[in-house]
């Protein structure tokens, strides 16, 4: 029989709908009925794609005697962190302050009000590694409550106390000094060995990428020292393996002897490839699993997220290489393929379970790894042996069991080869396709369809693939019909969570749903010249400076108007995907760019100065943050592209959008619904670029090449 999850949206949730724990979502009936029983609320939290909450909830919210221990003393609530990001925050904070680290399934035990007196993450059925069992520190949890009463309030008291304490955040300038020193930093956390930063699990770090990216090719920083392209993205790109980037580039000689652009440079080339080279990309159907288990991007922990994808088809593209392109366009087209909803948003993400095709059970990597005998299997003896050899699949293999991920650590230079190896994929892709596929999760998230849409945005227009651009056309518009709600105030429309098969949720949008669909937006107004996308977008920035803004001049990640946590949430940090806090900054200085509305740019600034402590001392957390400040420090770069359709604005309009952190759009003449495009005619006519930059606009260019 099924228990109340039966009726909810999440396929998280949908997941454990048979589980004889009698699960409530979150909520005040829960908390409620906690009072009324007198025990304790256990909530756990997790996501649909997690593998270890697929574990635990086999070992133990499965098992009937464990379900029945926790139904007598426990009200037990299910939350899916990706739906309720509100309450994952404020949890996972009380989580890493009890154990000094975090992660998901989250176990988190709370009194009638809230308040935490337990935290931890994964706990095994019977004990295991050092570990109690599940059962264990439920019968402790249990007596602690109804015989040391007093201990229990005393500890729940001062964890409210602890995550109540969100003060206004140091200010400070984010200048180009800062900058320089964030690079700096960098570099001294980079791995020379295998690109990234810091040793394993390793993670996409995206956002901190794309500030690199537009160090690299800005000149508006330090370059004093040697030319950039030494480690230009092309030298130091596929064509270098994990083994040849290894001790001969230590960190030294990234470092001082080279300028800031040089380092940036280097360390975006080197990540870039050590990433699409290794198993964390999906060398058969294109994507990346959301991070690795090891230094060296081998064997990944197999989830693919739609967050991760959504920016680094972007990243890739913005490259402006052979390989970059070459990513971007797989990444896309896996995007459009298997993420994709039949009502045109893009899914969450993909498990990285699936059944193994001999036992049935559900394993992780199932999918995704090989044998070389397998290889032989579908290719036959010849193209299997080399298809092992060009892909890294081994007798020993290097993931589980003898199998193995798959490698391209040297994409081929010769045609007959790349022919080959085209082939050799896309027969291997067809046979995989007849694996048992993992599951998706299908719910589409607000944010990340808004970092979807830009991604795609840049990708299409970077490619010439005008139908990514169309993709994320109607991925908004869908956003806009399902997801954007009007308020009864003046201020702006507001946005929901999440919906499933065309449906919405009831959850209010947080803080990076609205920056992130924003942007969204706000990069088709560019793509298309669309001004209702524009409309849209302030829209969503006015609701969104009259209810998340904090006292300093930052923001916090839920509405004021929002459901009262035991705290309210706020983080300004980067994690996997942008924070609210820098996915606003970024809508608002694009916002300003296309309008010309000083409080837009205002509110950046302010945003900006809260932020600098962290980007100082920490800047792998802030690399979203940094980027947004470093084309505020060179402008940011305005560009209007005006003049009849043609090659001529083709080739305006390609320089313009290579510039870092440019803002751009293209008319056939002067509009009044952009205001960027306001005034901006023909040259003779001839296409012409207008460039504006820190509040001043340069005269008028017919050439591609006083375009910088």
């Amino acid at each position: 029989m099924a228990n109340r999850l039966a009726t909810a949206t999440s396929p998280y949730l949908l997941q454990h709908k048979d589980n004889p724990v009698d699960w409530w979502e979150w909520g005040p009936d829960a908390f409620s009925a906690a009072r009324e029983r007198n025990v304790p609320v256990l909530l756990s939290v997790g996501y649909a794609a997690c593998h270890w909450c697929h574990v635990m909830a086999h070992e133990s919210f499965e098992d009937d005697a464990t379900a029945a221990y926790m139904n007598e003393h426990f009200v037990n609530v299910k939350v899916d962190r990706e739906e309720r990001p509100d309450v994952d925050a404020v949890y996972m904070q009380a989580t890493t302050a009890m154990t000094g680290h975090g992660g998901w399934p989250m176990t988190v035990v709370l009194d009638h009000e809230g308040a935490p007196f337990f935290a931890g993450t994964y706990f095994p059925d019977q004990p295991r590694q050092g570990m109690p069992s599940f059962r264990q520190v439920l019968a402790a949890l249990s007596e602690a409550w109804s015989d040391r009463g007093d201990e229990v309030r005393r500890v729940a008291d001062q964890l409210r106390e602890h995550l109540s304490m969100s003060g206004d955040l140091p200010s400070g300038a984010v200048g180009r000094e800062l900058l320089d020193g964030a690079v700096a930093t960098l570099a001294d956390e980079f791995d020379p060995m295998s690109g990234g930063f810091g040793n394993a699990p390793k993670f996409p770090p995206t956002m901190v990428l794309e500030f690199l990216r537009r160090v690299g090719t800005s000149p508006g920083l330090d370059t004093s020292s040697p030319s950039g392209s030494d480690y230009s993205t092309t030298e130091t790109g596929s064509d270098y393996s994990t083994t040849e980037t290894g001790s001969d580039y230590s960190t030294t000689e990234t470092g001082s002897d080279y300028s800031t652009t040089e380092r940036a440079r280097h360390m975006l080339a080197r990540t870039t490839a050590a990433m699409a080279g290794g198993g964390m990309y999906d060398q058969l159907g294109g994507g990346f699993a959301r991070y690795a288990v090891d230094r060296g991007w081998v064997v990944p922990h197999f989830e693919k997220m739609l967050y991760d994808n959504a920016q680094l088809v972007g990243l890739y593209a913005r490259l402006g290489t052979e390989a970059g392109d070459r990513i971007a366009h797989e990444t896309a087209e896996f995007m459009l393929r298997e993420l994709r909803t039949p009502e045109g948003g893009f899914a969450s993400a993909l498990d990285a379970d699936s059944p193994d095709p001999v036992t049935g059970k559900s394993v992780e990597g199932a999918f995704y790894a090989w044998t070389p005998a397998q290889l032989v299997e579908v290719l036959g003896e010849e193209d299997g042996r080399w298809a092992a050899e060009q892909l890294a699949v081994t007798e020993a293999g290097t993931f589980e069991h003898g199998t193995s991920t798959l490698q391209l650590r040297h994409y081929p230079a010769d045609p007959d080869a790349r022919a080959r190896l085209a082939d050799v994929r896309a027969r291997l892709l067809a046979a995989r396709d007849a694996r048992p596929r993992p599951g998706l999760d299908d719910k589409v998230v607000a944010a990340w369809n808004g970092l979807a849409i830009s991604g795609l945005v840049d990708a299409g227009l970077l490619l010439g693939r005008p139908e990514y651009v169309d993709a994320a056309r109607v991925a908004a518009e869908l956003i806009e019909r399902i997801h954007v709600v009007s308020t009864s105030s003046t201020s702006g429309s507001a946005l929901l969570r999440v919906s499933r098969d065309g449906v919405a949720g009831p959850h209010a949008g947080v803080l990076e749903d609205y920056g992130c669909v924003a942007t969204g937006f706000l990069s088709l107004v560019q793509a298309t010249g669309d001004a209702h996308w524009l409309s849209l977008a302030t829209d969503l920035l006015d609701h969104a400076l009259a209810g998340f803004r904090a006292p300093d001049g930052g923001f916090f990640d839920t509405h004021a108007d929002a459901e009262a946590l035991v705290a309210r949430p706020r983080d300004p940090g980067d994690n996997a995907s942008p924070s609210g806090f820098s996915s606003m900054v970024h809508a608002l200085v694009t916002a300003h760019a296309l309008t010309g509305e000083g409080r837009y740019r205002d509110a950046a600034e302010q945003a900006l100065a809260t932020v600098a402590q962290l980007a100082e001392r920490a800047p792998r957390f802030a690399g979203w943050s940094l980027a947004a400040a470093h084309t505020m420090l060179d402008g940011p770069l305005e560009v209007a592209v005006v003049g009849p359709a043609g090659a001529d604005r083709d080739a305006l309009e390609a320089r313009a959008r290579r510039l870092p952190g440019a803002v751009v759009v293209v008319s056939d003449g002067p509009r009044d619904d952009v205001p960027l495009l306001v005034g901006r005619t023909d040259v003779a006519g001839r296409a012409a670029a207008y460039v504006c930059r820190g509040f001043v606009c340069e005269r008028p260019v017919t050439s591609p090449d006083d375009l910088g």
